[in-house]
Protein backbone atom coordinates (compact mmCIF):
# COMPACT_ATOMS: atom_id res chain seq x y z
CA UNK A 1 0.00 0.00 0.00
CA UNK A 2 1.05 3.63 -0.39
CA UNK A 3 1.78 5.77 2.66
CA UNK A 4 3.05 9.27 3.33
CA UNK A 5 6.10 8.76 5.51
CA UNK A 6 8.64 11.00 7.16
CA UNK A 7 12.11 9.53 6.82
CA UNK A 8 15.19 10.21 8.91
CA UNK A 9 17.81 11.86 6.70
CA UNK A 10 20.15 14.56 7.95
CA UNK A 11 21.17 15.64 4.39
CA UNK A 12 17.51 15.98 3.32
CA UNK A 13 16.69 17.81 6.55
CA UNK A 14 19.53 20.30 6.11
CA UNK A 15 18.89 20.89 2.42
CA UNK A 16 15.14 21.44 2.69
CA UNK A 17 15.56 23.53 5.85
CA UNK A 18 17.73 25.91 3.82
CA UNK A 19 15.73 25.87 0.57
CA UNK A 20 12.39 26.04 2.35
CA UNK A 21 13.09 29.64 3.33
CA UNK A 22 12.88 30.48 -0.37
CA UNK A 23 10.19 28.07 -1.61
CA UNK A 24 7.75 26.40 0.79
CA UNK A 25 6.94 23.69 -1.76
CA UNK A 26 10.42 22.23 -1.21
CA UNK A 27 9.07 20.62 1.98
CA UNK A 28 6.86 18.27 -0.08
CA UNK A 29 9.16 17.90 -3.09
CA UNK A 30 11.25 14.87 -4.05
CA UNK A 31 14.10 16.39 -2.00
CA UNK A 32 12.14 16.37 1.26
CA UNK A 33 11.99 14.05 4.25
CA UNK A 34 8.29 13.55 3.42
CA UNK A 35 7.94 10.78 0.87
CA UNK A 36 4.99 8.91 -0.71
CA UNK A 37 6.22 5.32 -0.56
CA UNK A 38 5.05 1.78 -1.16
CA UNK A 39 5.09 0.03 2.23
CA UNK A 40 3.71 -3.21 3.67
CA UNK A 41 0.70 -3.06 5.96
CA UNK A 42 1.85 -2.86 9.60
CA UNK A 43 1.42 -6.15 11.45
CA UNK A 44 -0.60 -6.53 14.63
CA UNK A 45 2.04 -6.22 17.39
CA UNK A 46 0.11 -8.56 19.74
CA UNK A 47 -3.30 -10.33 19.64
CA UNK A 48 -4.72 -7.36 21.60
CA UNK A 49 -4.47 -5.14 18.53
CA UNK A 50 -6.78 -4.47 15.59
CA UNK A 51 -6.33 -3.15 12.08
CA UNK A 52 -8.30 -0.09 10.98
CA UNK A 53 -9.06 0.60 7.33
CA UNK A 54 -8.79 4.35 7.02
CA UNK A 55 -11.79 6.37 5.85
CA UNK A 56 -10.44 9.81 6.72
CA UNK A 57 -7.02 10.98 7.90
CA UNK A 58 -6.94 14.59 9.09
CA UNK A 59 -4.13 17.02 8.30
CA UNK A 60 -3.06 18.57 11.60
CA UNK A 61 -0.94 21.61 12.39
CA UNK A 62 1.53 19.37 14.22
CA UNK A 63 1.93 17.34 11.02
CA UNK A 64 2.68 20.54 9.14
CA UNK A 65 5.20 21.49 11.81
CA UNK A 66 7.02 18.22 11.21
CA UNK A 67 6.85 18.46 7.41
CA UNK A 68 8.01 22.08 7.33
CA UNK A 69 10.72 21.34 9.91
CA UNK A 70 9.35 23.84 12.43
CA UNK A 71 8.85 21.22 15.13
CA UNK A 72 11.49 20.91 17.81
CA UNK A 73 13.91 18.03 17.32
CA UNK A 74 13.60 17.29 21.05
CA UNK A 75 10.72 14.84 20.44
CA UNK A 76 12.85 12.79 18.03
CA UNK A 77 14.22 11.09 21.16
CA UNK A 78 10.82 9.41 21.57
CA UNK A 79 10.03 8.91 17.86
CA UNK A 80 10.92 6.00 15.55
CA UNK A 81 11.66 6.39 11.85
CA UNK A 82 10.38 6.11 9.21
CA UNK A 83 6.88 6.83 10.49
CA UNK A 84 3.65 7.14 8.56
CA UNK A 85 1.99 10.42 9.41
CA UNK A 86 -1.63 10.79 10.48
CA UNK A 87 -3.00 10.72 14.03
CA UNK A 88 -6.40 12.28 13.30
CA UNK A 89 -8.47 9.39 12.04
CA UNK A 90 -11.75 7.69 11.30
CA UNK A 91 -12.09 4.23 9.80
CA UNK A 92 -13.53 0.73 9.83
CA UNK A 93 -12.35 -2.35 11.70
CA UNK A 94 -10.62 -4.53 9.10
CA UNK A 95 -8.84 -7.13 11.24
CA UNK A 96 -9.31 -8.23 14.84
CA UNK A 97 -6.65 -9.89 16.97
CA UNK A 98 -7.65 -12.99 18.95
CA UNK A 99 -7.47 -11.07 22.25
CA UNK A 100 -9.29 -7.97 20.99
CA UNK A 101 -12.86 -9.04 21.70
CA UNK A 102 -15.80 -6.69 21.38
CA UNK A 103 -15.20 -5.35 17.88
CA UNK A 104 -16.98 -6.29 14.66
CA UNK A 105 -15.46 -6.35 11.21
CA UNK A 106 -16.63 -3.28 9.33
CA UNK A 107 -17.49 -1.39 12.53
CA UNK A 108 -16.97 2.39 12.30
CA UNK A 109 -14.42 3.63 14.83
CA UNK A 110 -12.08 6.43 15.77
CA UNK A 111 -8.83 5.77 17.57
CA UNK A 112 -7.26 7.64 20.47
CA UNK A 113 -3.72 7.59 19.05
CA UNK A 114 -1.80 7.94 22.34
CA UNK A 115 0.67 5.09 22.86
CA UNK A 116 0.85 5.02 26.66
CA UNK A 117 1.59 2.13 29.00
CA UNK A 118 -1.56 0.10 28.28
CA UNK A 119 -1.10 0.21 24.50
CA UNK A 120 2.56 -0.71 24.97
CA UNK A 121 1.69 -3.85 26.89
CA UNK A 122 2.60 -2.80 30.42
CA UNK A 123 0.44 -4.05 33.26
CA UNK A 124 2.35 -2.02 35.87
CA UNK A 125 1.49 1.47 34.74
CA UNK A 126 3.87 4.39 35.09
CA UNK A 127 2.76 6.99 37.67
CA UNK A 128 1.33 9.31 35.00
CA UNK A 129 -0.68 6.64 33.19
CA UNK A 130 -1.95 5.37 36.55
CA UNK A 131 -3.27 8.91 37.24
CA UNK A 132 -5.15 8.90 33.95
CA UNK A 133 -2.56 10.98 32.07
CA UNK A 134 -1.24 8.76 29.26
CA UNK A 135 -0.36 11.97 27.40
CA UNK A 136 2.47 12.27 29.94
CA UNK A 137 3.52 8.61 29.79
CA UNK A 138 7.10 7.89 30.88
CA UNK A 139 7.45 4.90 28.52
CA UNK A 140 6.86 6.31 25.06
CA UNK A 141 10.15 4.65 24.04
CA UNK A 142 9.52 1.21 25.56
CA UNK A 143 7.23 -1.80 25.25
CA UNK A 144 5.72 -3.87 22.46
CA UNK A 145 5.97 -1.16 19.78
CA UNK A 146 8.81 1.16 18.86
CA UNK A 147 9.20 4.69 20.18
CA UNK A 148 6.47 7.23 19.54
CA UNK A 149 4.04 9.32 21.54
CA UNK A 150 1.16 8.29 19.33
CA UNK A 151 0.04 6.57 16.16
CA UNK A 152 1.30 8.76 13.33
CA UNK A 153 4.73 9.17 14.94
CA UNK A 154 5.62 5.51 15.51
CA UNK A 155 7.30 3.24 12.98
CA UNK A 156 5.35 0.09 13.93
CA UNK A 157 1.77 1.34 13.96
CA UNK A 158 1.44 3.19 10.68
CA UNK A 159 -0.82 6.20 10.53
CA UNK A 160 -3.98 7.52 8.92
CA UNK A 161 -2.10 8.97 5.94
CA UNK A 162 -2.30 5.47 4.48
CA UNK A 163 -5.07 2.95 3.71
CA UNK A 164 -4.67 1.17 7.07
CA UNK A 165 -3.00 1.33 10.46
CA UNK A 166 -3.06 -0.72 13.68
CA UNK A 167 -4.27 0.19 17.16
CA UNK A 168 -4.46 -1.44 20.58
CA UNK A 169 -7.96 -2.44 21.64
CA UNK A 170 -7.88 0.13 24.46
CA UNK A 171 -7.50 2.93 21.93
CA UNK A 172 -10.51 2.05 19.78
CA UNK A 173 -13.77 3.99 20.20
CA UNK A 174 -16.97 3.00 18.33
CA UNK A 175 -18.67 5.75 16.33
CA UNK A 176 -22.40 6.11 17.11
CA UNK A 177 -24.87 5.97 14.21
CA UNK A 178 -25.85 9.57 14.88
CA UNK A 179 -22.34 10.75 13.99
CA UNK A 180 -21.25 11.11 10.36
CA UNK A 181 -17.82 10.08 9.14
CA UNK A 182 -16.96 13.74 8.53
CA UNK A 183 -17.80 14.65 12.12
CA UNK A 184 -16.06 11.63 13.59
CA UNK A 185 -12.67 12.51 12.08
CA UNK A 186 -12.76 15.67 14.21
CA UNK A 187 -12.90 13.68 17.47
CA UNK A 188 -9.14 13.80 18.00
CA UNK A 189 -8.61 17.55 17.45
CA UNK A 190 -11.81 18.33 19.38
CA UNK A 191 -10.39 16.26 22.25
CA UNK A 192 -7.24 18.40 22.20
CA UNK A 193 -9.38 21.49 22.75
CA UNK A 194 -11.59 19.77 25.34
CA UNK A 195 -8.54 18.73 27.35
CA UNK A 196 -7.20 22.29 27.37
CA UNK A 197 -10.58 23.72 28.37
CA UNK A 198 -11.46 21.14 31.04
CA UNK A 199 -8.06 21.53 32.70
CA UNK A 200 -8.50 25.33 32.61
CA UNK A 201 -12.28 25.68 32.67
CA UNK A 202 -13.43 29.32 32.48
CA UNK A 203 -15.93 30.51 35.06
CA UNK A 204 -19.21 31.94 33.84
CA UNK A 205 -18.17 35.41 35.01
CA UNK A 206 -14.73 35.33 33.37
CA UNK A 207 -13.43 36.75 30.11
CA UNK A 208 -11.45 34.46 27.80
CA UNK A 209 -9.25 35.37 24.85
CA UNK A 210 -8.60 32.74 22.18
CA UNK A 211 -5.64 33.71 20.04
CA UNK A 212 -6.05 32.24 16.58
CA UNK A 213 -9.07 30.92 14.68
CA UNK A 214 -7.46 27.98 12.96
CA UNK A 215 -8.99 24.59 13.64
CA UNK A 216 -7.70 24.32 17.23
CA UNK A 217 -8.78 27.87 18.07
CA UNK A 218 -12.25 27.22 16.66
CA UNK A 219 -12.52 23.91 18.49
CA UNK A 220 -11.45 25.65 21.72
CA UNK A 221 -14.41 28.00 21.33
CA UNK A 222 -16.64 24.98 20.67
CA UNK A 223 -15.25 23.19 23.71
CA UNK A 224 -15.90 26.15 26.03
CA UNK A 225 -19.54 26.15 24.99
CA UNK A 226 -19.88 22.35 24.91
CA UNK A 227 -18.84 21.99 28.56
CA UNK A 228 -21.42 24.58 29.56
CA UNK A 229 -19.28 27.63 30.28
CA UNK A 230 -21.00 30.98 29.75
CA UNK A 231 -17.74 32.91 29.91
CA UNK A 232 -17.30 35.88 27.62
CA UNK A 233 -15.20 34.61 24.70
CA UNK A 234 -13.12 36.92 22.50
CA UNK A 235 -11.36 35.42 19.46
CA UNK A 236 -8.78 36.81 17.06
CA UNK A 237 -9.28 35.72 13.45
CA UNK A 238 -7.13 36.43 10.44
CA UNK A 239 -9.67 35.71 7.69
CA UNK A 240 -13.41 36.44 7.28
CA UNK A 241 -14.33 32.75 6.96
CA UNK A 242 -12.59 32.05 10.27
CA UNK A 243 -14.44 34.92 11.93
CA UNK A 244 -17.77 33.56 10.69
CA UNK A 245 -16.97 30.07 12.00
CA UNK A 246 -15.91 31.44 15.40
CA UNK A 247 -19.15 33.38 15.77
CA UNK A 248 -21.21 30.33 14.77
CA UNK A 249 -19.46 28.21 17.39
CA UNK A 250 -20.20 30.65 20.19
CA UNK A 251 -17.65 33.47 20.28
CA UNK A 252 -19.08 36.68 21.73
CA UNK A 253 -16.58 38.97 20.02
CA UNK A 254 -14.35 38.30 17.01
CA UNK A 255 -11.45 40.65 16.36
CA UNK A 256 -9.83 40.91 12.96
CA UNK A 257 -6.91 42.86 14.44
CA UNK A 258 -4.50 40.02 15.18
CA UNK A 259 -1.53 41.95 16.50
CA UNK A 260 0.03 45.33 17.12
CA UNK A 261 -1.50 48.53 18.41
CA UNK A 262 -5.00 47.80 17.08
CA UNK A 263 -5.25 44.52 18.98
CA UNK A 264 -4.13 46.10 22.25
CA UNK A 265 -6.44 49.06 21.79
CA UNK A 266 -9.46 46.86 21.05
CA UNK A 267 -8.71 44.53 23.95
CA UNK A 268 -8.39 47.51 26.29
CA UNK A 269 -11.80 48.75 25.20
CA UNK A 270 -13.38 45.34 25.68
CA UNK A 271 -11.86 44.59 29.09
CA UNK A 272 -11.41 48.04 30.64
CA UNK A 273 -7.65 47.58 30.66
CA UNK A 274 -5.14 50.42 30.34
CA UNK A 275 -2.38 50.29 27.75
CA UNK A 276 0.86 51.96 28.82
CA UNK A 277 3.74 52.71 26.49
CA UNK A 278 7.28 52.05 27.74
CA UNK A 279 10.25 54.13 26.61
CA UNK A 280 11.22 51.36 24.19
CA UNK A 281 9.38 48.21 23.26
CA UNK A 282 5.89 46.79 23.21
CA UNK A 283 3.01 47.99 25.41
CA UNK A 284 2.42 47.14 29.05
CA UNK A 285 -1.21 46.25 29.74
CA UNK A 286 -2.74 46.98 33.14
CA UNK A 287 -5.77 44.71 33.32
CA UNK A 288 -6.76 42.20 30.65
CA UNK A 289 -8.43 38.80 30.38
CA UNK A 290 -8.72 36.02 32.94
CA UNK A 291 -7.54 33.24 30.63
CA UNK A 292 -5.75 33.37 27.28
CA UNK A 293 -5.72 30.23 25.13
CA UNK A 294 -2.86 30.61 22.65
CA UNK A 295 -3.79 28.33 19.75
CA UNK A 296 -1.03 29.55 17.41
CA UNK A 297 2.17 29.04 19.40
CA UNK A 298 4.53 31.51 17.75
CA UNK A 299 6.86 33.80 19.66
CA UNK A 300 4.64 36.76 18.81
CA UNK A 301 1.39 35.17 20.00
CA UNK A 302 2.97 33.93 23.22
CA UNK A 303 4.28 37.44 23.85
CA UNK A 304 0.79 38.85 23.18
CA UNK A 305 -0.80 36.26 25.45
CA UNK A 306 1.45 37.15 28.38
CA UNK A 307 0.75 40.87 27.93
CA UNK A 308 -3.01 40.52 27.48
CA UNK A 309 -3.61 38.27 30.50
CA UNK A 310 -4.61 40.18 33.62
CA UNK A 311 -2.42 40.23 36.72
CA UNK A 312 -2.79 36.80 38.28
CA UNK A 313 -4.33 35.48 35.06
CA UNK A 314 -3.46 32.38 33.11
CA UNK A 315 -1.98 31.64 29.68
CA UNK A 316 -2.65 28.19 28.22
CA UNK A 317 -0.44 27.01 25.36
CA UNK A 318 -2.64 24.63 23.37
CA UNK A 319 -0.84 22.14 21.15
CA UNK A 320 2.70 22.73 19.94
CA UNK A 321 4.70 25.91 20.49
CA UNK A 322 7.99 24.46 19.16
CA UNK A 323 10.93 26.84 19.76
CA UNK A 324 9.45 30.38 19.96
CA UNK A 325 11.75 33.38 20.00
CA UNK A 326 11.30 37.04 20.85
CA UNK A 327 9.16 36.46 23.95
CA UNK A 328 9.45 39.04 26.74
CA UNK A 329 8.77 37.08 29.94
CA UNK A 330 8.41 40.22 32.11
CA UNK A 331 4.63 39.79 32.64
CA UNK A 332 5.24 36.38 34.22
CA UNK A 333 6.93 37.97 37.24
CA UNK A 334 5.54 41.50 37.02
CA UNK A 335 1.91 40.33 36.92
CA UNK A 336 2.39 36.80 38.26
CA UNK A 337 0.88 35.35 35.12
CA UNK A 338 0.57 31.56 35.21
CA UNK A 339 1.61 29.57 32.14
CA UNK A 340 0.23 26.10 31.50
CA UNK A 341 0.75 23.67 28.65
CA UNK A 342 -1.96 21.42 27.25
CA UNK A 343 -0.92 18.42 25.20
CA UNK A 344 -3.21 15.89 23.57
CA UNK A 345 -5.85 14.36 25.89
CA UNK A 346 -6.14 12.33 29.07
CA UNK A 347 -8.84 11.23 31.52
CA UNK A 348 -11.04 14.16 32.49
CA UNK A 349 -13.43 14.97 35.31
CA UNK A 350 -16.73 15.83 33.66
CA UNK A 351 -20.17 15.97 35.24
CA UNK A 352 -19.24 13.67 38.09
CA UNK A 353 -17.40 11.02 36.11
CA UNK A 354 -13.92 10.30 34.81
CA UNK A 355 -13.87 9.88 31.07
CA UNK A 356 -11.29 9.61 28.30
CA UNK A 357 -11.22 12.92 26.43
CA UNK A 358 -11.56 11.40 22.95
CA UNK A 359 -14.56 9.34 24.10
CA UNK A 360 -16.04 12.50 25.57
CA UNK A 361 -15.50 14.31 22.27
CA UNK A 362 -17.37 11.56 20.43
CA UNK A 363 -20.18 11.67 23.00
CA UNK A 364 -20.63 15.44 22.87
CA UNK A 365 -20.70 15.43 19.08
CA UNK A 366 -23.16 12.53 19.01
CA UNK A 367 -25.40 14.36 21.52
CA UNK A 368 -25.27 17.41 19.22
CA UNK A 369 -23.79 19.58 21.95
CA UNK A 370 -21.72 20.98 19.07
CA UNK A 371 -22.04 20.94 15.29
CA UNK A 372 -18.56 20.53 13.87
CA UNK A 373 -19.34 18.98 10.49
CA UNK A 374 -19.02 22.29 8.56
CA UNK A 375 -15.40 22.55 9.70
CA UNK A 376 -14.27 19.81 7.28
CA UNK A 377 -13.94 21.95 4.18
CA UNK A 378 -11.54 20.06 1.89
CA UNK A 379 -10.88 16.40 1.02
CA UNK A 380 -8.01 14.99 -1.01
CA UNK A 381 -6.80 11.67 -2.33
CA UNK A 382 -3.48 10.60 -0.83
CA UNK A 383 -1.79 10.75 -4.23
CA UNK A 384 -2.77 14.43 -4.40
CA UNK A 385 -0.85 15.22 -1.21
CA UNK A 386 1.21 18.04 -2.70
CA UNK A 387 -1.90 19.99 -3.64
CA UNK A 388 -3.36 19.19 -0.22
CA UNK A 389 -0.35 20.61 1.60
CA UNK A 390 -0.25 23.66 -0.64
CA UNK A 391 -3.93 24.22 0.17
CA UNK A 392 -3.63 23.95 3.95
CA UNK A 393 -0.63 26.28 4.02
CA UNK A 394 -2.48 28.90 1.93
CA UNK A 395 -5.55 29.52 4.09
CA UNK A 396 -6.18 33.02 2.82
CA UNK A 397 -6.69 31.93 -0.77
CA UNK A 398 -8.08 28.44 -0.17
CA UNK A 399 -10.51 29.13 2.68
CA UNK A 400 -9.52 25.84 4.32
CA UNK A 401 -10.46 25.10 7.91
CA UNK A 402 -9.89 21.34 8.12
CA UNK A 403 -8.57 19.24 5.24
CA UNK A 404 -8.52 15.44 5.27
CA UNK A 405 -7.23 12.61 3.14
CA UNK A 406 -10.12 10.40 2.02
CA UNK A 407 -9.95 6.65 1.41
CA UNK A 408 -12.44 4.00 0.34
CA UNK A 409 -11.85 1.14 2.78
CA UNK A 410 -11.63 -2.30 1.18
CA UNK A 411 -14.54 -4.67 1.54
CA UNK A 412 -12.03 -7.40 2.40
CA UNK A 413 -11.86 -7.99 6.15
CA UNK A 414 -10.33 -10.86 8.07
CA UNK A 415 -9.82 -12.33 11.51
CA UNK A 416 -6.40 -12.84 12.99
CA UNK A 417 -4.79 -14.81 15.77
Amino acid sequence: MQALQFIQSVPRYGLTKALGRVARSVYWSDLACLQLREVPEPRLPTPEWVRVATRYGGICGSDLGVIQLHASTTTSAITSFPFTLGHENMGLIAEVGSAADGFQLGQRVVVNPLLGCVARGFRDLCPNCARGEPNLCLRFHQGTVSAGTMIGFCRDTGGSWSPSFVAHRSQVIPVPDSLSDEEAVLAEPFAVALHAVLRNRPGDDQTVLVLGAGIIGLLTVAAIRAVGSRARVIVTARYPFQAEAAARLGADVVLRARRGADLYRQMAQLTGAEVLKPVIGRPLVQGGTDIVFDCVGTGRTIDDALRLARAGGRVVLVGLASTPSGVDWTPVWLHEVEIRGAVAYAVEEFRGERVDTVRLAVRLMAEKAVDLKPLVTHTFALADYRRALETVTSKGSSGVIKAVFAFEPSDVVKTSS
